[in-house]
């Protein structure tokens, strides 16, 4: 189970999912060689050996970019995965390194935060809702 984060060009200024226009056509990101080569000169041990799914795996953390097949990409997803703070700040270091934002599926807003504890608090709430589930389905953690 990931914290799933869609990553896309957002209007600029909001501050939540509820402020895009349900007619809002957000603009491609770039090319999908040109968004691996970026992420890569950020976290070179990136393996992207298939160009559509990416792996990161950094302390306490483990992030696949899920960059689809089409040369444009207009959007792209980052699934993670870890138990470690560091995970958010991680995160956070690869959108600001692309001058990218993010939908977050566990974020009150639905964006995720530039906020460093939005974030964790985003983070934490999806740790709790994993656990949750696990604990729903009799599994350890």
């Amino acid at each position: 189970m990931s914290w799933d984060l869609i990553v896309m060009n957002l209007p600029p200024g909001i501050k939540s999912i509820a402020e895009i226009a349900n007619n809002y056509k957000p603009r491609p990101l770039g090319t999908r060689s040109d968004i691996i080569a970026k992420i890569s000169s950020i976290f070179p041990q990136t393996d992207f050996s298939d160009p559509s799914r990416g792996i990161l795996i950094v302390p306490g953390c483990l992030i696949e970019f899920s960059m689809g097949s089409q040369h444009e990409v207009d959007h792209f997803a980052m699934h993670v995965r870890g138990v470690g703070k560091e995970c958010p700040e991680t995160v956070a270091h690869i959108l600001a390194q692309l001058d990218m934002r993010a939908l977050d599926t566990a974020s009150e807003s639905g964006l995720f935060g530039q906020d460093p504890d939005l974030r964790s608090k985003s983070f934490e709430r999806w740790q709790s809702f994993r656990s949750h589930v696990h604990d729903l389905l009799g599994n350890e953690h």
